[in-house]
C-alpha cells in the first residue's frame, strides 16, 4: 500500500525541511510544486509551457495544470510506493 504524506503550512514554516527529513526516513520522494515548476520550466515541456504563459502574466497557475504535473510526477517508478507532496495542494 502506497503511503502519501501532505505538508502544509506557512511560508517559512519548515515544510521543505520536514519533507526531507521524512523523505530519508521514510524512503519515498519528496515532491515539491516548485520544483516542479522549476524542472518543467527548463525542460520546455509542454505543461512548462503552459504554466510559463500564467507566469509571465503575473497570474497563478491554475490548479489544472499543477495537478497535471504532480499526477505526472506520481507516475514515475519511484513514487510506486508513495510521495510526500509539499506545497501541494495549495489554494489562493
Amino acid at each position: 500500500m502506497a503511503t502519501y504524506l501532505i505538508i502544509m503550512g506557512a511560508p517559512g514554516a519548515g515544510k521543505g525541511t520536514q519533507a526531507k527529513l521524512l523523505q530519508k526516513r521514510l524512503a519515498i520522494p519528496q515532491v515539491s510544486t516548485g520544483d516542479l515548476f522549476r524542472y518543467s520550466l527548463k525542460n520546455d515541456t509542454e505543461l512548462g509551457q503552459l504554466a510559463k504563459g500564467y507566469m509571465e502574466k503575473g497570474e497563478l497557475v491554475p490548479d489544472s495544470v499543477t495537478v497535471a504535473m504532480v499526477k505526472d510526477r506520481l507516475s514515475q517508478d519511484d513514487a510506486a510506493s508513495g510521495a510526500i507532496l509539499d506545497g501541494f495542494p495549495r489554494s489562493p
